[in-house]
């Protein structure tokens, strides 16, 4: 997403977050996080392309918050979301605006989207 959003953005300035879910309990947890200097004057778009229990949408929004971003400030856009992570997103972050591509049907046993694209990571998309 980041590579499209270089592309309608030129000059737009990057900050990085890895959250990744333990597969086994579904939260989230941090390995890394850089920002630019000035972040809590931006406007920050947070880009993660799926969204199924808001665990690491959350987790991100939070340290952006740590860094002073108001909720107001963060754009959250994403491609495919679960309901169950979007309602759970949006209530914790009222004042904060999400974007999404699609809303799946739900999450399986698993915590996964259902029908989903598998993992995100494997898939090549090509014009």
């Amino acid at each position: 997403m980041e590579a499209g959003l270089r592309e309608v953005c030129r000059s737009v300035r990057i900050g990085k977050i890895l959250i990744q879910r333990d597969e086994q309990t579904a939260q989230p947890k941090l390995f890394y996080c850089k920002f630019p200097e000035d972040i809590a004057q931006r406007y920050v778009l947070l880009l993660d392309p799926m969204l199924a229990t808001g665990g690491s949408a959350i987790k991100a929004v939070e340290i952006l918050k740590e860094q002073g971003v108001p909720e107001e400030r963060i754009i959250f856009i994403n491609l495919i979301a679960a309901p169950e992570g979007l309602r759970r997103f949006c209530s914790k972050f009222p004042a904060l605006r999400v974007i999404t591509g699609w809303i799946d049907k739900g999450l399986n046993d698993k915590a996964f989207i259902i029908p989903g694209l598998g993992d995100f990571g494997e898939r090549r998309y090509c014009e």
